[in-house]
């Protein structure tokens, strides 16, 4: 499913336009990615699942074309742990 389409939906579904529920999906991800960029970010919707962030360390990795080792940095990275109830209905 791809942004458009959650829009339709999610308008279809509320009984709105496009346009609000296009505005309120925009919002609900900026309120995520604000509450992930902070030191403990962790945004939890309960039944749903939870968005956290998380460090992953520096490590050796391998140039997949020349064999040659890397470095790669240490960087943040966004994990999601499905909640009960999503993952009794899939």
């Amino acid at each position: 499913m791809t942004k458009a389409e959650l829009i339709e939906k999610m308008a279809k579904d509320a009984n709105v336009s496009k346009v609000a529920a296009g505005a309120v999906l925009d919002s609900f991800m900026t309120s995520v990615t604000k509450a992930l960029k902070k030191k403990d970010g962790k945004v939890t919707l309960v039944g749903f699942g939870t968005f956290m962030k998380r460090r992953q360390k520096a490590r050796k990795g391998r140039n997949p074309q020349t064999g040659d080792p890397i470095k790669i940095k240490a960087r943040n990275v966004v994990k999601f742990k499905a909640g009960k109830k999503l993952k009794e209905s899939v």
